[in-house]
């Protein structure tokens, strides 16, 4: 994959098969804190002590590194849980050796150093903080997790590159697995993405504009 260099200094990389970049040309970080941490309120939320989040699409570790930070700055006591789904594995070796300024990006390192290709989960355990990264297809693996989620970071390719992950059944399986009130946080405001949201039940909003000029979408269970 192609190394690319965002403005806020940040690492991310194009994904030749799907013809996209992992995270914005803007700014890698500042996307991972200001379309998806913030929105999901993570900072309030672990204020309350324990927090899960479910995270579609792990990529390189941003978000759910941004969303660690968030918490530990919080509240140092909270307990995290959190979900993710990525169906390339080929990314827990360039997150060995990338470089991303997050106080808990070394925890992301440990948690892909466990990656080896006989397996369809890998998982951390470090203190109050437990992550599982189901590997391969998110629309089968959302079916087999358990429980209901706090926040819902929804970072996938674009709907134009990877459609299978804004569909309205999918969003179902999502809704699913979200407490009362929790928020979902994605760049997108394309129309079937907000249509196929609303459709699942949920309220949706704008976001925040964050390099560019279209704003992000939120969406909360009601």
């Amino acid at each position: 994959m192609d190394k690319i260099i965002t403005n806020d200094g940040s690492t991310t990389y194009y994904n030749e098969k799907y013809g996209d970049y992992y995270h914005s040309k803007s700014g890698a970080v500042e996307e991972s804190f200001e379309k998806y941490v913030k929105p999901t309120l993570i900072p309030q939320l672990a204020k309350k002590g324990h927090i899960r989040i479910l995270d579609i699409g792990f990529g390189l570790g941003y978000n759910v590194s941004a969303a660690i930070d968030s918490i530990f700055e919080s509240n140092k006591g909270c307990h995290i849980e959190i979900e993710s789904f990525e169906k390339d594995a080929e990314l827990f070796k360039l997150i060995i050796d990338n470089e991303a300024p997050f106080k808990s990006y070394n925890l992301i390192k440990d948690l892909s150093k466990n990656y080896s290709p006989e397996k369809k989960k890998i998982s951390l355990n470090y203190c109050n903080l437990s992550i599982n990264v189901n590997i391969g297809d998110a629309i089968e693996n959302i079916k087999k997790i358990n429980g209901k989620f706090d926040a819902c970071f929804l970072d996938a390719f674009s709907p134009k590159k990877n459609p299978e992950l804004w569909s309205k059944e999918f969003f179902d399986d999502i809704y699913h697995h979200m407490r009362t009130n929790s928020i979902l946080a994605t760049f997108s405001c394309a129309r079937m993405v907000r249509d196929n949201l609303k459709a699942a039940g949920f309220n949706v909003e704008d976001g925040p504009i964050v390099g560019r000029r279209s704003p992000s979408t939120i969406a909360i269970k009601l």
